[in-house]
């Protein structure tokens, strides 16, 4: 480029000094963008799909999301120069939101854009709001219908003097519900095109995939870091059922969703913590979770393993869909202290239908008494429900298993055997 304007000479500093990394597509994008810029025009998506990605011309980006994919790890990359390598410059390289052109702002006009506070829904209506975007109408009947209920059948269904929600709705800690996530990326078939979405069971971030493509260099231009997650089904009418509990908790304000992923030792020193989602996706809390329990994983997240009694219990939710057929699958709930004093409670499933039946479990005023009585007051305890599925809808369940656990083994710190757990 001969343009001798302040913008050229930036651009050209960032071609040339290696910061945009070994994704070609990355640095297309950017040399695209950089030339329209230049040409001072700027061009629709469905223009960038085609030069820049290969798409045919009747690309529509409403189905096809790549080029925004894309441009959001390019703006990523672009803040990651100027937090790096390009941190003393005064003016860097910006994407206008909504648009597909490169622009040079004052380094502090970015920043403050960035850090703009913005209004935040409260986290527990923001629980709502995700559990009725994925429910749809019904949820929002179910709601309704319990805001006006009366009085003395809504005192019969407050749940926070159970097992469950007294310890941890009696203290003053906040709460963090966590959500189960898994990390896809995607598998290109030339290059630019993404042909499949890959889960791979050891890789769960975008350092796990740089990692194993190091140790895979011939995978190398063939997968490629969408930045996506996913969640189960059942992770949706589980929220959906910690509302009623979780609405009007007295702690120290309403609680935070974080995914799994996202969760950090220091936080669960902090808090009391809520986990919802599949036994294989529990996280930072899988070790814990299992320290001192009586079950373990089999050969795959779909066994559980009593070690007292040796008695398996394998879901059928993960084999060939059968419509109309009933299956087998498994929740399971455990509540303990703590490291700091705070409550974990462990809300899981082998599939989805189990983890529905361990939500409703956990909420239904019957089920909790049903609970008690086998515990018997224990304060730490996990439980194990048999569910029956048919066509991802729990159909009925009961209450298998329910011992006392030893919350202090969980957090001695004294050397503990290692475990084994499936690959996926």
């Amino acid at each position: 480029m001969s343009d001798p304007s302040p913008i050229a000479a930036e651009i050209l500093d960032i071609q040339t000094s290696g910061a945009l990394g070994r994704s070609e597509l990355i640095r297309r994008l950017f040399d695209y963008l950089a030339e329209r810029t230049l040409d001072e025009r700027s061009p629709k998506e469905a223009e960038v799909g085609a030069s820049v990605f290969g798409r045919a011309p009747d690309f529509d980006p409403s189905r096809d999301a790549v080029v925004r994919v894309y441009v959001h790890k390019l703006r990523r990359k672009l803040d990651a120069i100027y937090a790096g390598p390009r941190r003393s410059a005064t003016a860097r390289l910006n994407i206008p939101r909504g648009e597909y052109r490169l622009v040079l702002e004052p380094v502090e006009f970015v920043a403050s854009v960035a850090q703009a506070p913005v209004a935040r829904p409260r986290p527990v209506l923001w629980l709502i709001a995700i559990t009725l975007s994925m429910l749809g109408a019904s949820a929002t009947t179910w709601l309704v219908c319990q805001s006006r209920l009366p009085p003395a059948v809504r005192q019969g269904l407050d749940l926070r003097a159970g097992p469950i929600w007294a310890p941890l709705l009696s203290d003053r800690m906040p709460t963090i519900v966590v959500v189960g996530d898994y990390y896809i990326f995607g598998e290109s078939d030339d290059g630019m095109n993404v042909a499949r979405l890959v889960r791979e069971y050891t890789v769960n971030s975008a350092a796990d995939l740089n990692a194993f493509l190091v140790q895979h260099p011939k995978l190398n231009g063939l997968y490629i870091d969408l930045d996506l997650r996913y969640l189960p089904v059942g992770s949706a009418p589980a929220l959906r059922n910690l509302t009623t509990v979780l609405a009007s908790s007295p702690n120290a304000g309403p609680p935070r969703v974080i995914l799994a992923s996202a969760l950090t030792p220091e936080m669960i020193r902090a808090n009391n913590i809520i986990y919802i989602g599949y036994l294989s996706g529990l996280g930072p809390l899988r070790d814990t979770a299992f320290d001192g329990s009586r079950f373990t994983m089999g050969e795959t997240y779909d066994q559980i393993v009593d070690v007292r009694t040796k008695r398996q219990f394998i879901s059928g939710g993960g084999g060939p869909d059968s419509d109309g057929q009933v299956y087998r699958d498994y929740g399971y709930v455990s509540s303990f202290g703590g490291p700091a004093g705070g409550r974990i409670v462990i809300i899981a499933g082998t599939r989805d239908v189990g983890l529905m039946q361990a939500a409703e479990a956990v909420t239904n005023p019957s089920a909790l008494k049903t609970l008690s009585g086998r515990i018997h007051a224990a304060p730490n305890f996990e439980a194990l429900y048999d569910v029956e599925g048919m066509d991802r809808q729990n159909v009925g369940g009961q209450l298998v298993v329910a011992s006392p656990v030893d919350s202090a083994v969980k957090w001695n710190g004294a050397q503990k055997p290692q475990k084994a757990f499936p690959a996926g």
